[in-house]
C-alpha cells in the first residue's frame, strides 16, 4: 500500500490549513519499478518547486545546468547536479541527448520536465522511454496530437469540442497563407503550431500587413520551438481567457480541477492568475469542466495538462484554444483552492497509481491569485531587464502565501532566460480577501538592483475594474491611463515628489543612526573623521550640529531626468534629527531606531512605521532603496554626506552627465541578440523604416530609424550578442544645418499595445524601438 499526502485542504470555518492522508492501491508496481531519484529537466523557480516535493517523498534529485546557471539556486538545492553545456537554450536545456545522458550518468529513474523548454517535445519524451527512463508527464502521443495546435483543432472538432473559425492545414505557402487569411476576414490571428508563451503570435488587422507578420512569426517560432509552423484564426475582439486544470492516471481516468482566468497579460504572458475564474456561473464551470475531460480523453491523456479556452464575452460561448501538454506555471493557485500538490500527483502517476480522488470528491475551497516578479522595464513596454539583485527580500511565506523562486540575493538576470524573478501567490477565503492578501504582500515584496513590474502589479491589482473581477484580455489596453505612467501628467508628477520628500527625509535620517550606531560600536580612536559635535547628544551646549545630503532621484512622471534633493539633517540632543528637505518648508522631526543593518523603526510627525533600506554601490554610483508602508523609492548618491560646523548647508551642483556617442546614435535598447539586420552602411532611410531585429528573451524587436536620413557606423550583424546602451548605428542627414543640431537624448519605445486580447489572441509582440530626437 502506498500514500498520496493530500497537503493543504482548508477546513470550511477556519484559515488554518491541515495535512490529510488518504491510502492508495498500488499494488500492481513492485517497489523497485518506483521512482527514488528523479532528474529535472530545467532550471530556475519550476526546478527548485519540484525538488521541494521530490525531497519531501524521499526521493533524491538531480539538477542540470547551463555555464549560465552553475551558481544558480536550483543548483544548489539538488543533491546532484551535472552540466550540459553552455548558457544559450539550443545549446543546454534544449540539448535533449545531453539531458538524459545526465540521467543515465546519475542513475536516475524519471525525468521532470518541468515547463517551457523540453516539456512539451514528443520526440523527448520517446527519447525518455527508448532509454527506459520514466517521462513525468503524458505519453508521447499525446504530447504529438496536442502540441500540434493544427492536429488539436482537428481532432477537438471531431470530439465535439467547439472551435474558433481558422486555417489549421500543413501547407506553409505564403501565398496560400494570405488568401487563407482574406477568407478568415480580418483581423487575425498569426500563431505557430507548436510551442506557448504568446512567442511568435501576432495580430494583423489589414492585408498590407499580413507578409512581414507571418515572416517574423516564423523566424520566432522556430528560434524557441525549433518548428516554424503557422495556424490561422479569427480574432475575437473582446475574449477573456480561461482555462481548465485537468489531470489523468494511466488507468484511464479523467478529472478536472476547476479552472483558472489567465485574461490580463502583457507581452503575450500572464501576469496574474487567479482560481477559480470571477464572475462566472455554475452550470459554465461545469461545461467548461467536461469539455476539458471530453479533450484529455479523446487523446489517451494522463498527468497534468491544461485546456485553454477563448469565451467570447459578447456571447458567452467558449472556444477551445489549444492544450498544454505540461505543468503550467499558475498550477499554484488551483493547488491552493483544491488543496493537493500537483506534482505529487504527476509523480504518483508516473509510479502507475490511480488518481486520488473521484471528480465529485475534488474540493473547492477560498480564491487564490498568482502575480508574477519579473525584472522589466514598464516604461519602455515591459521589456525584460538584466542585472544583478543586489538586494532580494521576498515576504515571509506561510500556510496562504507561497513564494515560488529560483533566485537569491546576489544572483543575476541573465539575458538568456526568461526574466522572471518569482511567483507570488496568496489564498483567501473569498475573493476580496485573497485581493488584499496579494496587496499587502506586494508592498513588501523588495528588490533591488533590476528594474521590476511590483509597482505595475499594484496598480493593477489595486484597479477597480480589477477588484469588480471585470477581467478580459484588453484590461491593460483599456485601462493603461490608470497603469501607465504619463510622463507630462504635472499633477502626478507633484505628488511623485511630495512622496519622494518625504522618503529622502526618513532616509536621511535612518543613514544618519546607522552612521551612529556603526562609530558607537568601534573601538575607541577610530572615529578622528568625524567631528565630536555629531555625538548624541551633541557635545557642545545649545550646538545643533548640523549636515547636508544629496540625493538624485528620477520622476517618471517628468521627462527633466534626475531632480537633486538636499536633505538638511539639524540634530537634536534627544537623538531625533530636524530634517528640510525642501528650502522654506517645514522641518520634519524624524527618530530612527536601528533594529538591524537594514530595518528601523521610524517616529515621524506621529506616525510610527518599519522603514527598510537596501544600499549596493553599481556604475560608479551608491544606490538607495526604502521602503515604508506602500511606498517605495530609489535614490542614488555620487558622494557621501557634506560635515559642516557651522549652520549654513554646503551644497554641491550635480553635473550632467554626457552621453558617450555621436549625436543621432540609436543604442540597444535592452541586452540581447541581433538576428537581423535589414539596411547597410550609407543606406538611405526613412523615419520609422526598419533597422535591424534583435531577440532578448526569444521576443523579438524591431530598432527603428528615429529620423530620416543616412544610415552611418552600423555596428553590428546578425548573431552578435549587445549589451543595453550599446551603440547600434547612427542616422545622419545630408543637411548640414541640422546634422549638428540633433542630439539622441534617450530611448523610448512605440509599440502596438501587446495586451493579450484573448486568450491566446494577442498583438503584434513585434515591438518597435526608435530613438527620441531634440533639434536645438
Amino acid at each position: 500500500m502506498s500514500f498520496v499526502t493530500s497537503i493543504i485542504l482548508r477546513r470550511r470555518h477556519h484559515s488554518l490549513l491541515f495535512i490529510q492522508t488518504r491510502q492508495l492501491s498500488s499494488q500492481s508496481q513492485s517497489q523497485s519499478q518506483r521512482i527514488d531519484k528523479i532528474l529535472i529537466a530545467n532550471r530556475g523557480e519550476i526546478a527548485c518547486r519540484i525538488m521541494k516535493t521530490a525531497k519531501r517523498l524521499g526521493i533524491r534529485t538531480v539538477a542540470v545546468y547551463s555555464d549560465a546557471d552553475k551558481d544558480s539556486l536550483h543548483v544548489k538545492t539538488a543533491d546532484e547536479a551535472v552540466r550540459i553545456g553552455p548558457p544559450p537554450a539550443r545549446l543546454s536545456y534544449l540539448n535533449a541527448t545531453s539531458i538524459i545522458h545526465a540521467a543515465i550518468r546519475t542513475g536516475a529513474q524519471a525525468i521532470h520536465p518541468g515547463y517551457g523548454f523540453l516539456s512539451e517535445s514528443s520526440e523527448f519524451a520517446q527519447q525518455c522511454e527508448n532509454e527506459g527512463l520514466t517521462f513525468v508527464g503524458p505519453p508521447a502521443s499525446a504530447i504529438r496530437d496536442m502540441g500540434d495546435k493544427s492536429a488539436s483543432k482537428r481532432i477537438m472538432g471531431a470530439a465535439g469540442v467547439p472551435l474558433v473559425p481558422g486555417y489549421h492545414g500543413s501547407e506553409q505557402d505564403i501565398d496560400l497563407m494570405k488568401s487563407e487569411a482574406d477568407k478568415i476576414g480580418y483581423p487575425v490571428l498569426i500563431k505557430p503550431t507548436h510551442g506557448g508563451g504568446g512567442k511568435g503570435m501576432r495580430i494583423v488587422q489589414s492585408p498590407s500587413e499580413f507578409v512581414d507578420a507571418f515572416l517574423g512569426a516564423q523566424r520566432e517560432a522556430a528560434a524557441s520551438f525549433g518548428i516554424n509552423t503557422i495556424l490561422l484564426e479569427k480574432y475575437i475582439t473582446q475574449p477573456r481567457h480561461i482555462e481548465v486544470q485537468i489531470f489523468g492516471d494511466k488507468l484511464g481516468n479523467v478529472l478536472h480541477l476547476y479552472e483558472r482566468d489567465c485574461s490580463v497579460q502583457r507581452r503575450h504572458q500572464k501576469i496574474i492568475e487567479e482560481a477559480p475564474a470571477p464572475n462566472v456561473a455554475n452550470d459554465f464551470r461545469t461545461h467548461v469542466g467536461q469539455a476539458a475531460v471530453s479533450a484529455a480523453k479523446a487523446v489517451g491523456y494522463h498527468s497534468a495538462g491544461t485546456v485553454e479556452f477563448i469565451v467570447d464575452t459578447v456571447s458567452g460561448q467558449f472556444y477551445f484554444m489549444e492544450m498544454n501538454t505540461r505543468l503550467q506555471v499558475e498550477h499554484p493557485v488551483t493547488e491552493m483552492i483544491v488543496g493537493q500538490d500537483l506534482v505529487e500527483w504527476q509523480i504518483r502517476v508516473a509510479n502507475g497509481e490511480p488518481l486520488p480522488m473521484s471528480q465529485t470528491e475534488v474540493p473547492l475551497s477560498g480564491h487564490s491569485f498568482e502575480a508574477r516578479i519579473y525584472a522589466e522595464n514598464v516604461p519602455k513596454g515591459f521589456l525584460p531587464a538584466t542585472g544583478v539583485l543586489h538586494h532580494y527580500r521576498p515576504v515571509p511565506t506561510s500556510p496562504t502565501v507561497r513564494v515560488e523562486t529560483g533566485v537569491e540575493q546576489g544572483d543575476t538576470v541573465s539575458m538568456h532566460y526568461d526574466p522572471m524573478i518569482a511567483k507570488l501567490v496568496v489564498w483567501g477565503e473569498n475573493r476580496a480577501a485573497a485581493l488584499v492578501k496579494l496587496n499587502d504582500c506586494l508592498s513588501n515584496f523588495q528588490v533591488a538592483g533590476v528594474p521590476t513590474n511590483i509597482n505595475f502589479l499594484k496598480k493593477l491589482a489595486n484597479h477597480k475594474s480589477f477588484e469588480d473581477g471585470d477581467v478580459e484580455t484588453h484590461f491593460i489596453e483599456h485601462h493603461k491611463d490608470d497603469l501607465l505612467v504619463d510622463p507630462n501628467n504635472s499633477v502626478l508628477a507633484n505628488d511623485a515628489l511630495s512622496n519622494a520628500r518625504v522618503s529622502a527625509a526618513l532616509l536621511a535620517a535612518c543613514l544618519c543612526e546607522k552612521e551612529q550606531h556603526s562609530l558607537s560600536k568601534s573601538p575607541s580612536g577610530n572615529n578622528v573623521a568625524h567631528s565630536i559635535w555629531y555625538n548624541h547628544p551633541p557635545f557642545r551646549v545649545n550646538h545643533f550640529a548640523k549636515r547636508a545630503m544629496e540625493l538624485e532621484w528620477e520622476n517618471e512622471y517628468d521627462n527633466s531626468g534626475f531632480k537633486l534633493l538636499t536633505p538638511s539633517i539639524i540634530y537634536q540632543p534627544d537623538g531625533s534629527y530636524l530634517i528640510e528637505v525642501e528650502e522654506n518648508s517645514p522641518p520634519l522631526k524624524v527618530k530612527a531606531t536601528q533594529l538591524s543593518s537594514q530595518d528601523f523603526r521610524v517616529e515621524a510627525d506621529g506616525l510610527t512605521m518599519i522603514v527598510n533600506l537596501a544600499v549596493y554601490t553599481q556604475d560608479g554610483n551608491k544606490h538607495i532603496h526604502i521602503w515604508h508602508g506602500s511606498n517605495h523609492h530609489q535614490f542614488r548618491q555620487k558622494s557621501g554626506f557634506e560635515l559642516s560646523d557651522d549652520d549654513e548647508t554646503q551644497h554641491k551642483t550635480v553635473s550632467q552627465t554626457s552621453s558617450s556617442h555621436p549625436a543621432g546614435t540609436v543604442v540597444a535598447p535592452m541586452a540581447g541578440l541581433v538576428v537581423k539586420v535589414l539596411v547597410s552602411n550609407d543606406t538611405k532611410v526613412i523615419e520609422g523604416q526598419p533597422i535591424l531585429v534583435m531577440e532578448a528573451m526569444k521576443m523579438e524587436h524591431v530598432v527603428k530609424a528615429p529620423t530620416s536620413g543616412h544610415v552611418h557606423g552600423l555596428q553590428v550583424v546578425a548573431g552578435k550578442q549587445v549589451q543595453d546602451g550599446s551603440a547600434l548605428f547612427r542616422i545622419k542627414k545630408r543637411s548640414s544645418s541640422h546634422s549638428s543640431t540633433v542630439t539622441a537624448l534617450a530611448t523610448a519605445i512605440a509599440f502596438q499595445r501587446e495586451e493579450v486580447v484573448a486568450a491566446g489572441q494577442r498583438r503584434s509582440d513585434r515591438l518597435e524601438l526608435v530613438v527620441v530626437v531634440v533639434v536645438a
